[in-house]
């Protein structure tokens, strides 16, 4: 058959609309089309954010500074994503040399406080006397250190305080290092903070799962390789320091006011000062490293063959910093809140006058008067019952330091549950949602402990999340 002529009008129609539609109309058709498709996408994109939004949990940390809000964080993080963990791990080594530098200085400063204040009092050679220090404790020291002595003890520590000169000098060096330059000081001294993203400073990227010490090596900083080599240096001298007989005096008269991990660290400094250091699960949790701002971190958690997305929000308790919660209480599932009550004998750095426990219960009243976070679930962890039972042990009166207590027996069972009775009658007089509170007693070092809680508190908040949006 012939093919039809160029520019027949039957070859033009086949590339052209239907003769009984316009190009107006054929246009309009095709837009309509593409519209639909567009709208389509967008109510589809709009269902995937809202089951993405109903499947967000967001919980808050909430409490004063050294709380263990930071370490209840590493505590979630290892149930929940222990691999993120083993991905971190190098860029806590820094942080565990500081907070071994930091106790050497503190262990310093105490005998020096000690030892100059006994050169003052002495006036009989043949006198006994204590090495006074600057604690809250009266218990007298159990085995009384003679005048004639305390010339002898001053040369030995002097002698040590000169080895150790480097490792005191490198204190606030590393403080910066952690804190990416900025300075905070507290009583007049510089301290480790850190914001979010503070891991990127320490520690190029690694590959995931990753953690030989060779990576280790090669993204140090000079200032944290000085640490390391210095610390390999002096290990010996600080060793000696930790085990002189001035020292343990003071400890076991608890008249050596040390942050509560310190000792853990000056007993594993062998270990802490090898050439291929990597910090374990136990020294992760044992550091202090304050928080400033707010710090987020993404847990993904199953529970019944669904996925949540659990954000949780480390945040800074200083007083100047409780300002930057309030941004986030709007739409949290839950807050949970800490309240350490082995603090009874302690006051905050940033107020002196003010003991700890009060604070914390201002605060909790605060929290629970709060209409902001009225949908939000409370959960309340009474923590540092592990030091709470070692202090009570070695004598310290609760009412000596909050006199309200009265007479009542000086024990574990009667002062935790004094303790916990006022937290619960805040929540009763000042919850302004009447909601249930959960409570329990922790100690946040406590691995298998602490776990069981973290599994039970994280049952429970997605329970109630997922009956409140309807999600069951």
């Amino acid at each position: 058959m012939a093919s039809p002529r160029h520019g027949s009008p039957g070859l033009i129609m086949d590339f052209m609309q239907p003769e009984h539609i316009t190009a107006g109309q054929y246009y309009d058709e095709r837009a309509a089309k593409i519209s639909a498709l567009i709208d389509e996408e967008l109510r589809k994109e709009s269902a995937r954010r809202k089951d993405a939004a109903r499947r967000e949990v967001k919980v808050m940390l909430l409490g004063q500074a050294e709380s263990g809000k930071s370490t209840l964080q590493k505590q979630f993080q290892l149930y929940y994503a222990s691999q993120t963990l083993d991905h971190e791990r190098p860029s806590w080594r820094p942080v565990v040399y500081f907070n071994v530098l930091k106790a050497v200085r503190m262990t310093l400063d105490e005998l020096d406080y000690g030892l100059s204040s006994q050169a003052k009092e002495v006036e009989d050679p043949n006198a006994i006397t204590e090495i006074p220090v600057a604690s809250s404790s009266s218990r007298p020291l159990p085995s009384p250190i003679r005048s004639t002595d305390a010339e002898a003890i001053q040369r030995e520590i002097g002698e040590l305080r000169a080895k150790l000169l480097p490792v005191v000098a490198l204190e606030d060096t590393l403080a910066s290092e952690l804190s990416g330059g900025v300075s905070v000081s507290v009583s007049g001294r510089t301290g480790a903070y850190v914001r979010a993203g503070w891991q990127a400073l320490v520690t190029s990227a690694w590959p995931l799962g990753d953690s030989r010490p060779t990576l280790i090596k090669s993204h140090s900083t000079e200032s944290i390789q000085l640490a390391a080599k210095t610390l390999a240096s002096t290990s010996e001298s600080i060793k000696a320091l930790w085990a002189h007989h001035a020292v343990k005096r003071l400890l076991e008269a608890k008249k050596l006011r040390l942050e509560e991990s310190a000792p853990f660290f000056l007993d594993s400094i062998d270990r802490i000062a090898e050439p291929d250091f990597l910090p374990t699960n136990d020294d992760i949790l044992n550091v202090r490293l304050q928080t400033l701002g707010v710090m987020e971190h993404t847990f993904p958690i199953n529970m019944g063959g669904v996925t949540y997305d659990w954000k949780l929000y480390d945040v800074g308790g200083a007083r100047g910093q409780r300002h930057a919660w309030v941004p986030y209480f709007d739409d949290a599932t839950a807050i949970i809140f800490l309240a350490p009550i082995s603090a009874f004998d302690q006051y905050l750095e940033e107020d002196p006058k003010t003991n700890r426990i009060d604070d914390s219960l201002q605060l909790f009243n605060a929290i629970c008067s709060n209409k902001l976070l009225v949908q939000a679930h409370l959960v309340l962890l009474l923590n540092k019952a592990d030091l709470l039972k070692k202090k009570l042990t070695a004598g310290i009166k609760v009412r000596k330091y909050i006199t309200s207590y009265g007479d009542r027996p000086n024990i574990y069972e009667n002062v935790s549950d004094y303790f916990r009775s006022h937290f619960q009658q805040v929540h009763r007089r000042k919850d302004v949602a009447k909601r249930s509170l959960y409570v329990h007693f922790t100690s946040m070092l406590d691995i298998k402990a602490t776990q069981s809680i973290i599994a039970n508190v994280g049952e429970v908040i997605l329970r109630q999340h997922i009956e409140q949006i309807g999600l069951a």
